[in-house]
């Protein structure tokens, strides 16, 4: 018999071998080819996650806070590990829109939230699903919690130590560095001390109050008419006329919530991303570069919005949950065939892994009838 706590550490394993699978190498980067690289970041990649889901977890937080330090961590990678959001060389992104207060714009604006979703919160999403007994526990003790977190810093030195390879001879400034060390406190005190607390964690059934036992009913008391006064017939309050009742939220259906979360992840990605032989995002030039920025902001707070108000309906399901997580994927897999291929060979590699992630995601939901009525 497997006890729980080894049902944790397994599960931990699958969370920290799936993150880089998911926020990497489905998007093409690297090519199939190239997919031994995905060992040089799971130390960063995956024991990070596990360790924010470990903090949120134990602090009793919720999605909030997986977004929050979701950013944290991209903000660790991006700009203390690769530095590759000051840098002014490395992947020639400072050349996609204009550098504002020292960062690469766009690619910043890519970057951090696409770290949240896709390096972060969607692996701790599917995870939680394959383990539905254990999402809202942590998968470690304390010794495990402080192996994550000093693999996690020996992960993001090993990235910074490969970054010299790519990017030589380029430093941070040391404002920018503590900057980022600031924002990234800011960001993790904002998560774990000040977000809300999920609603019913773990959920109980509703609370019934025992029925008291039959008392005799007392007759009141009444005092004899007289026979010279009319009784007074009691008083009546007129009944109002009908008023139709409010419609109540509905919960969109998990194709419509798939697609929804596919055109979100994919829309994101192609406003900022450039592509298609496109030095800019969206195919703009000058100025116009803001045009895009400013849609990608305006479509991830909308997403957001509306994620947020499903959420909250008690409608919302595990099927929900693995139709947001699985339109977003193949979504970005998909931009990721248009966008990341750099030859046929390539692009029909990613493409057949987008195939077979789209089995696995049909096979899991029918094994578990997470799309059956629930």
């Amino acid at each position: 018999m497997v006890t729980s706590r080894a049902r944790g550490r397994w599960a931990a394993l699958l969370l920290a071998g799936l993150t880089p699978v998911v926020a990497e190498l489905t998007l093409g980067n690297p090519p199939l080819r190239q997919a031994w690289l995905l060992l040089l970041w799971v130390p960063i990649y995956g024991a990070g996650t596990v360790l924010i889901r470990e903090l949120v977890r134990r602090t009793g937080r919720g999605w909030l806070a997986i977004l929050l330090l979701g950013a944290a961590y991209g903000i660790v990678e991006e700009g203390l590990a690769l530095q590759a959001l000051t840098s002014p060389t490395i992947y020639g992104v400072a050349d996609w829109a204009p550098r504002i207060l020292g960062l690469n714009s766009a690619y910043t604006e890519l970057n951090i939230p696409y770290h949240a979703v896709f390096s972060v919160a969607l692996p701790i999403l599917l995870v939680d699903l394959v383990v539905p007994d254990l999402r809202h526990r942590p998968y470690l003790g304390r010794t495990g919690l402080a192996v994550a977190g000093v693999v996690f810093v020996l992960g993001a030195l090993l990235l910074r130590w490969t970054t010299a390879f790519i990017d030589p001879g380029y430093q941070a400034p040391p404002t920018m560095l503590a900057a980022f060390a600031l924002t990234i406190a800011v960001l993790t005190v904002l998560a774990l001390r000040f977000t809300p607390r999920p609603r019913n964690l773990p959920s109980t059934p509703p609370r019934t109050v025992p029925t008291p036992p039959d008392v005799p009913s007392t007759a009141p008391r009444t005092t004899p008419a007289s026979p010279d006064v009319p009784a007074t017939p009691p008083r009546t309050t007129p009944t109002p006329p009908d008023v139709p009742a409010a419609a109540p939220r509905t919960t969109p259906t998990p194709p419509v919530v798939a697609c929804l979360a596919g055109v979100a992840a994919f829309g994101y990605l192609a406003l900022l991303f450039p592509f298609g032989g496109a030095q800019h995002p969206a195919f703009t030039q000058g100025g116009w570069v803001a045009v895009p920025m400013v849609a990608a902001a305006l479509l991830a707070v909308a997403a957001g919005v509306l994620l947020r108000r499903w959420t909250a309906h008690d409608g919302w399901r595990d099927q929900h949950s693995l139709a947001l997580a699985g339109g977003a994927l193949v979504a970005h897999t998909v931009f990721g065939v248009i966008a990341n291929g750099e030859n046929t060979t390539d692009r029909v590699s990613l493409a057949a892994l987008g195939l077979v992630m789209i089995a696995l995601l049909t096979l899991f939901a029918r094994r578990d009838r997470i799309f059956g009525a629930q």
